[in-house]
């Protein structure tokens, strides 16, 4: 494998709004290309909005959501892929032909679609369909995956996706500023529409427990672990009613960051994977140590399933 340039961006999605958000996403994608990247990545529904989804009815959401590859959306990022000659991978609202709705992410580049990922444990909508199987495709010569946000929680997704081959797992999020029994954590409270006059107060909520020091205790260790390049991509900005704070990063398979998205605002940064890292990384050696014979059993036995996402207003969905 050839070294690999890879961005991660992050920007300030306007819900139900695609045209606004394309146009988002084609400005940090020409910016990707002028930071000679051959990869843009983007976060968890990007090109649909996220958060307001759980305020609508399921014919409401069914209505956002769009086919995959025939829709608008998938084909519009194929368009520019093909124009700049650039692998673009976004999030969207996916409808298939049942009319079941998932929370779809889409790898695309100029010959068409390369891969779709279902979330597996989406929860912004309650009749969002989980979807069943893990997602690698290839990348100029690398092997990829895919986890959506609340699926990287789970560590044996990550896991799962390594040893199906991944060499890189992009991680795209809507994510941080959520109350949690967690120390510290709790919805963000400084005002982002004073970001110009007062940054100091939304970068010290932003960096500390409610954010990136919540994303420092376990990000590095899924890249580390499994020795791979993590690729995480968040949102920035509002959310509906809740704020995020971007922190788009690339890791390493030693767990360090080698590119983060810092701006308080849209922003894209570039990274150069190198195939070396990833022999050279422990976690290499420590999957060629496992011994699946003593926790095979343990590891599929079954369970009763009690998902409850608890920073979500009490609001229902209408029907």
């Amino acid at each position: 494998m050839q070294p690999l340039r890879i961005a991660t961006a992050q920007f300030e999605h306007h819900n139900a709004d695609k045209l606004r958000n394309r146009e988002s996403l084609r400005q940090l994608a020409e910016q990707a290309k002028q930071q000679n990247a051959q990869v843009a990545a983007f976060h968890e529904c990007c090109l649909s909005g996220y958060a307001f989804a759980r305020h609508l009815s399921f014919a409401e959401l069914q209505e956002v959501a769009e086919p995959v590859p025939d829709g608008e959306s998938t084909q519009w990022l194929i368009q520019l892929a093909q124009e700049l000659d650039l692998t673009l991978l976004a999030g969207l609202f996916e409808r298939d032909e049942a009319g079941k709705v998932y929370n779809t992410y889409v790898c695309v580049d100029a010959s068409g679609l390369v891969a779709r990922y279902r979330k597996l444990h989406p929860f912004i909508h309650p009749q969002l369909t989980p979807g069943d199987e893990y997602t690698t495709f290839t990348i100029h010569g690398w092997k990829c995956g895919v986890l959506i946000c609340y699926d990287n929680n789970i560590l044996e997704n990550a896991r799962a996706t390594r040893l199906l081959g991944a060499d890189i797992l992009f991680m795209p999020h809507v994510t941080m500023g959520t109350p949690s029994t967690r120390p510290g954590a709790g919805f963000f409270t400084a005002d982002w529409n004073d970001r110009e006059n007062d940054p100091t107060s939304l970068r010290h909520e932003f960096d500390g427990l409610k954010g990136r020091a919540w994303l420092m205790k376990w990000l590095p260790a899924r890249a580390y672990d499994n020795a791979l390049y993590a690729v995480f991509t968040n949102a920035i900005g509002m959310d509906d009613d809740q704020l995020k704070n971007g922190c788009s990063m690339i890791l390493d398979p030693f767990g360090d960051i080698i590119a983060e998205c810092r701006h308080l605002g849209n922003e894209v940064i570039t990274a150069t994977c190198v195939p070396e890292k990833l022999t050279q990384a422990g976690g290499y050696r420590y999957q060629q140590a496992r011994r699946p014979d003593l926790y095979q059993h343990i590891l599929t036995k079954s369970h009763t399933s009690k998902q409850k996402v608890v920073w979500l207003p009490s609001d229902s969905p209408k029907t």
